[in-house]
């Protein structure tokens, strides 16, 4: 009826207007009646030439572009149209009604509490497991990587054919990090959608003690706020454990696991060997003892973590006849096949009166993994200690498996046999599969059985500690930097003299990570922390307490979103790690429904695949073509998208354009020049051009596959520039920045 009136009718009209596959001059037509000249009817034919800020407009990237920029980008600079060609699992189909009416130990832990559960299973005969598949299993196996939607696929069938289980160990450990981190998806998601699909058996995470699931040691309101918020989404039992096995670090999440009404599971690292009589620091009397500390603090099972295998069957038989002699409350086993012996360690384990044991289903088992839960079941028929699990049932569990595993055979470790070297390493199952592209990223992948030596080494230097993470990734780290630097044990305390060690080493010997039985080597300690004192009591003690307000108030004016207290927790822990996750969302598109053959490999031309990018929504995407590189190296790639074609241009990295940008290295001999010391990404930079600094202060933060590492300053003076931004990617000795030496007294450098 009026000019307003028809104004922003039309700008109502433009907004709710989706134009697919082309670009279009919507963005400009709105700013046009938007301009105040418009809206007063003031245009004239100079109208345009008189508002240049017409032209600032956005060009909002919809979910077909991210997509067809996430496919584009895979074949371009990734796969190159290279893939396998992959049998794609139909997910076993059960009617809701058949899950809900399936029985299952979660309903009693529900009902009437953990106290009921643990009788439950002390009366039990029969060996009850815990299906390590969607948790331990993968990130041994296939570095962490495997994808929640191949988890929801097979889950209706588990909770039918697994309903005896003691649990399903489905989250924690490094689950939480690599889901942000590597699949930009969300951990809770993960544990909600699980969940609601599995009603009826327990689920089970591993939490790290003061750790939680990070590598570092977090203030105490954080890891009660974690074991509160992961028991409200749907965690039954918390296997809690110290990688030093010092209890105390355990304390702060035993204590809120019991007082949240849920499953205490904490465990005994394994290591060593009791039936050595040569080895006199990890004996059977200090498991014993280390047992029964834990059960007079509230535990309702005691876990025995043998996260490297190293427990042999007889040795197994005697630790277990010794605990179930000495405790009144159930003993759940973990180990690992590295060595061949998994099975042959579970079944003595079972002859002795172990209660629970962790198992992986027969094609995500062996190796780093657990061992073959299938296996087991069949072992123990028409025993006394039969499981009651159905072997057919379970081999269809397997054959769902076995048809996903392929996927991800790019992040298999490598190992082809199981291998008794285990014994001789003492490296963890999940640090194995990790360790090798670890190893491969700093650009000493031929020097892996050098790397694998100088561990053995490495913890020896220690003082032969308990290896688990973050231990383990500590001894991982260091054994890493001495070969990459040529360092040994014999050199290094002349050659490393003013060198910044890993951050993880440096936590270490600074008592970030606990006290090691039989304590520090101190002539390493000093070498590594220099003037810097190292701390005897609980890290938590002294850790400022994290304000979860701030945070919400952080996210909010960031990213607009009213923060959930799962939400709030992950900032908490992963900072970094998460916002680069929401913003990976807002910038490249969420692509957690994506089968993952296509996510992993992406397409090959003439290829057609369905993307789920919503409930009962569904692309069908097809690869036309791919042309030649323009003189900007672009290629241009022609998709159809449900009948319509859309064209996108990808740069193709490996195409030279223009002058080549010059890497500048630092020279040795000049110490302003200060150089990376590892391959990795500048993950952030403390100081500012121009800052005055003094010798070994920070100047900025290297991250390579989870180490990170300090770049000190070399001498005292000015900092004349930077030649690395953040987030970029460097090489080992490239020149970071340049310093002016002069002399700078210590209260005016920058804290």
């Amino acid at each position: 009826r009026t000019f307003e009136d028809a104004r922003r009718k039309s700008k109502r009209a433009l907004e709710e207007f989706e134009i697919g596959g082309v670009k279009t001059n919507k963005d400009f037509l709105i700013n046009v009646i938007e301009s105040e000249d418009f809206k007063n009817g003031n245009c004239n034919t100079g109208f345009i030439g008189k508002n240049p800020q017409l032209f600032d407009v956005t060009h909002p990237v919809n979910t077909e572009q991210k997509i067809l920029g996430f496919l584009g980008n895979k074949y371009v600079n990734e796969t190159h149209g290279n893939k396998p060609k992959f049998d794609h699992p139909d997910r076993p189909v059960f009617p809701a009604s058949e899950v809900a009416k399936a029985d299952g130990l979660k309903y009693l832990l529900d009902k009437e509490g953990p106290e009921a559960v643990t009788k439950y299973v002390l009366d039990q005969k029969r060996l009850m497991i815990t299906d390590t598949t969607m948790r331990d299993a993968q990130q041994s196996l296939l570095a962490t990587r495997v994808r929640s939607v191949d988890m929801y696929k097979v889950a209706s069938a588990a909770a039918i054919y697994e309903k005896d289980l003691f649990s399903f160990e489905m989250w924690g450990g490094a689950t939480f990090d690599t889901a942000y981190r590597f699949l930009k998806e969300s951990p809770w998601e993960r544990l909600h959608k699980l969940r609601e699909m599995i009603p009826n058996v327990p689920f089970q995470m591993l939490i790290r003690g003061a750790n939680a699931v990070g590598y570092k040691n977090y203030p105490d309101n954080v890891i009660r706020e974690f074991v509160r918020t992961s028991a409200e989404a749907g965690i039954d039992v918390f296997r809690i454990f110290d990688s030093l096995n010092w209890i105390e670090g355990m304390s702060v999440a035993l204590d809120e696991t019991l007082k949240q009404g849920k499953i205490a599971e904490p465990c005994i690292c394994y290591t060593g060997d009791i039936l050595n009589p040569e080895k006199k620091k990890y004996t059977l009397d200090y498991y014993v003892k280390m047992a029964k500390e834990l059960e007079s603090r509230g535990a309702h099972i005691l876990g025995i973590k043998d996260m490297s295998g190293l427990l042999r069957p007889m040795a197994a038989k005697e630790l277990i006849g010794a605990l179930k002699d000495e405790l009144k409350i159930p003993v759940h086993l973990h180990t690992h096949d590295t060595s061949g012996n998994g099975v042959a360690t579970i079944l003595m384990a079972a002859a002795a009166g172990v209660d629970i044991v962790d198992a992986a289903i027969s094609s995500m088992s062996g190796l780093t993994s657990q061992p073959n839960l299938n296996s087991v079941v069949a072992a123990l028929e028409r025993t006394e200690r039969d499981t009651g699990m159905d072997p057919d049932e379970l081999q269809t569990i397997a054959d769902y498996w076995a048809a996903v595993r392929p996927v991800y055979k790019n992040f298999e470790s490598g190992l082809q046999a199981s291998s008794a070297e285990i014994y001789k390493y003492e490296l963890p199952g999940g640090q194995y599969s990790n360790l090798k592209p670890q190893v491969e990223s700093f650009g000493i992948g031929d020097k892996f059985q050098e790397v694998k030596d100088m561990y053995i080494q490495v913890n020896q230097m220690f003082g032969d500690i308990v290896k688990v993470t973050p231990s383990s990734k500590c001894v991982g780290d260091m054994a890493i930097f001495m070969v990459q630097n040529g360092y040994t044990p014999e050199n290094i305390y002349e050659k490393a003299q003013g060198v910044d060690f890993p951050d993880s080493v440096v936590s270490f010997f600074e008592g970030m990570m606990g006290q090691p039985m039989g304590g520090f080597n101190e002539k390493l300690q000093k070498l590594v922390l220099k003037d810097k004192k190292p701390i005897t009591c609980r890290p938590g003690e002294l850790l400022e307490p994290v304000d979860f307000d701030a945070i919400r108030k952080k996210l909010k004016d960031e990213f607009d979103m009213d923060a959930t207290d799962e939400q709030v927790v992950s900032y908490a822990m992963y900072d970094k790690v998460y916002t680069d996750y929401l913003k990976s969302l807002t910038r490249d598109g969420d692509f957690k429904r994506m089968g993952s053959d296509i996510f992993f490999h992406g397409l090959t031309i003439g290829e057609e695949c369905k993307v789920e990018i919503g409930d009962g929504k569904v692309m069908y995407i097809k690869l036309l073509s791919v042309g030649k590189p323009n003189e900007m190296g672009q290629r241009e790639l022609i998709f159809n998208v449900d009948g319509h074609n859309s064209t996108i241009k990808i740069k193709d990295q490996s195409v030279k354009t223009g002058a080549a940008e010059s890497v500048e290295f630092a020279d040795e001999d000049d110490p302003g020049q200060v150089g990376a010391n590892i391959s990795g990404n500048v993950l952030s930079l403390l100081v500012k051009e121009g800052d005055l600094i003094v010798e070994q202060q920070p100047v900025a933060v290297m991250e390579a596959m989870k180490m990170e590492t300090k770049i000190l300053a070399p001498i005292s003076g000015k900092l004349r520039r930077f030649c690395v931004k953040e987030g970029q990617q460097v090489e080992s000795n490239q020149l970071i920045c340049v310093i002016e030496p002069q002399d700078v007294p210590k209260e005016e450098h920058l804290i």
